[in-house]
Protein backbone atom coordinates (compact mmCIF):
# COMPACT_ATOMS: atom_id res chain seq x y z
CA UNK A 1 0.00 0.00 0.00
CA UNK A 2 1.43 3.40 -0.58
CA UNK A 3 1.98 6.37 1.28
CA UNK A 4 0.43 9.35 0.00
CA UNK A 5 1.04 13.22 0.65
CA UNK A 6 -1.60 16.12 1.22
CA UNK A 7 -1.54 19.24 2.16
CA UNK A 8 -4.34 21.33 3.44
CA UNK A 9 -5.32 24.73 0.77
CA UNK A 10 -6.95 26.36 3.79
CA UNK A 11 -4.25 25.98 6.94
CA UNK A 12 -1.15 24.67 5.10
CA UNK A 13 -0.68 21.74 6.98
CA UNK A 14 1.24 18.89 4.94
CA UNK A 15 0.66 15.20 6.17
CA UNK A 16 1.00 11.58 5.04
CA UNK A 17 -1.70 8.79 4.73
CA UNK A 18 -0.55 5.09 4.32
CA UNK A 19 -3.83 4.14 2.36
CA UNK A 20 -4.48 1.70 -0.47
CA UNK A 21 -4.60 2.33 -4.16
CA UNK A 22 -8.39 2.03 -4.22
CA UNK A 23 -9.13 3.86 -1.11
CA UNK A 24 -11.47 7.20 -1.72
CA UNK A 25 -9.11 10.56 -1.47
CA UNK A 26 -9.36 12.42 2.13
CA UNK A 27 -10.93 15.52 2.52
CA UNK A 28 -10.82 16.80 6.07
CA UNK A 29 -7.50 18.35 7.28
CA UNK A 30 -7.17 17.04 10.76
CA UNK A 31 -5.39 20.51 12.02
CA UNK A 32 -8.35 23.08 10.82
CA UNK A 33 -10.78 20.92 10.43
CA UNK A 34 -12.54 22.06 7.09
CA UNK A 35 -12.44 19.72 4.06
CA UNK A 36 -9.73 21.48 1.89
CA UNK A 37 -7.21 18.49 1.67
CA UNK A 38 -5.67 18.08 -1.25
CA UNK A 39 -3.77 14.83 -2.26
CA UNK A 40 0.16 16.06 -3.86
CA UNK A 41 1.80 15.22 -6.97
CA UNK A 42 4.74 13.48 -5.98
CA UNK A 43 7.37 11.69 -8.07
CA UNK A 44 7.44 8.36 -5.75
CA UNK A 45 10.29 6.39 -3.67
CA UNK A 46 12.54 4.73 -6.19
CA UNK A 47 12.34 0.58 -5.96
CA UNK A 48 13.78 -2.08 -3.30
CA UNK A 49 14.64 -4.88 -4.08
CA UNK A 50 14.77 -7.34 -1.30
CA UNK A 51 16.42 -10.75 -1.45
CA UNK A 52 18.48 -12.35 -3.47
CA UNK A 53 18.84 -12.05 -7.01
CA UNK A 54 18.99 -8.60 -7.85
CA UNK A 55 22.68 -8.18 -8.41
CA UNK A 56 24.90 -9.88 -11.21
CA UNK A 57 27.02 -11.17 -8.65
CA UNK A 58 23.91 -13.16 -6.85
CA UNK A 59 23.49 -15.00 -10.58
CA UNK A 60 27.19 -16.47 -10.37
CA UNK A 61 27.03 -20.19 -9.73
CA UNK A 62 29.42 -21.00 -7.18
CA UNK A 63 29.61 -25.18 -7.75
CA UNK A 64 31.15 -25.16 -11.63
CA UNK A 65 34.48 -25.34 -10.41
CA UNK A 66 36.11 -24.49 -13.97
CA UNK A 67 33.11 -23.98 -16.13
CA UNK A 68 31.64 -20.90 -17.31
CA UNK A 69 28.86 -19.42 -15.15
CA UNK A 70 25.30 -19.14 -16.93
CA UNK A 71 24.87 -15.72 -18.84
CA UNK A 72 28.25 -15.72 -19.90
CA UNK A 73 28.54 -15.27 -23.93
CA UNK A 74 31.12 -18.32 -25.01
CA UNK A 75 34.47 -16.93 -26.48
CA UNK A 76 34.71 -16.90 -30.29
CA UNK A 77 37.10 -19.36 -31.45
CA UNK A 78 40.55 -17.02 -32.74
CA UNK A 79 42.22 -17.98 -36.18
CA UNK A 80 45.94 -18.49 -36.00
CA UNK A 81 47.66 -16.19 -37.98
CA UNK A 82 49.49 -17.92 -41.34
CA UNK A 83 52.69 -16.82 -41.43
CA UNK A 84 54.52 -16.91 -44.80
CA UNK A 85 57.98 -18.09 -45.02
CA UNK A 86 60.80 -15.40 -46.41
CA UNK A 87 60.76 -17.63 -49.52
CA UNK A 88 57.50 -17.91 -50.11
CA UNK A 89 57.23 -14.12 -49.71
CA UNK A 90 60.00 -13.48 -52.47
CA UNK A 91 57.82 -15.29 -55.27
Amino acid sequence: MPTYEYVCTKCGHEMEAFQAMKAAPLKKCPSCGKSALRRKIGGGAGLIFKGTGFYITDYKNKSTGGKKESGDSPAAPSKPVEKKSAAAAAK
